[in-house]
């Protein structure tokens, strides 16, 4: 009886499967693309890029995929420019948030994450508001303990639900914030 629905389901599930496999392969092919151009495409060389295609096959992302993308990075293919853009936000309930976005298109991409913002109760703040709070280390940005603060229940629901919004942007990278981890 049920046959036709199975298959349904079954395919529906595949395709949201392979949606955020897909989302997710190509923010990995973004970030090896500038890693690339900017340390260059050897991996003993620059130890940033190792990092994420270790990840990016971590993730079963196919090896003609890395490639192609390192070397759209060391300008061996043509492709799209891409650039790294930081934005600065306070979230729900007043923590800090640096997002870490890779795009072709800054004024795009700056507008997709502003209306993400504005909807989960976030404000976007200028150049160096939020930054000093983080110190980079390795490459990543990281919230430095003192500075850490704890937000309501109903707050951290709310960033919750921006952190997924941000997370399913194709720019958007890394998400970092001065959140007090829950107990």
């Amino acid at each position: 009886m049920s046959g036709h629905s199975h298959f349904k389901t079954i395919k529906r599930t595949k395709e949201l499967g392979d949606a955020q496999k897909s989302r997710l392969f190509s923010k990995f092919a973004n970030e090896l693309t500038v890693l690339a151009r900017t340390g260059g495409g050897d991996l003993t060389g620059n130890p940033r890029l190792r990092v994420v295609v270790e990840k990016a096959k971590e993730a079963h992302m196919p090896s003609d995929n890395i490639e192609r993308a390192i070397k759209r990075g060391t300008g061996e293919l043509k492709g799209s420019q891409l650039e790294e853009l930081l934005i600065e936000a306070y979230g729900p309930g007043g923590f800090a948030m640096l997002v870490e976005a890779i795009t072709d298109s800054k004024n795009r991409t700056l507008g997709e994450i502003k209306q993400i913002l504005s909807r989960h109760n976030a404000k976007l703040v200028g150049e160096g508001g939020v930054r000093w709070m983080f110190d980079k280390q390795g490459g990543e940005w990281v919230a430095k303990p003192e500075m850490e603060i704890a937000i309501s229940e109903q707050d951290q629901k709310a960033a919750n639900l921006l952190f997924e919004a941000l997370d399913e942007n194709d720019a958007t990278q890394e998400v970092y914030s001065n959140l007090k981890e829950a107990a």
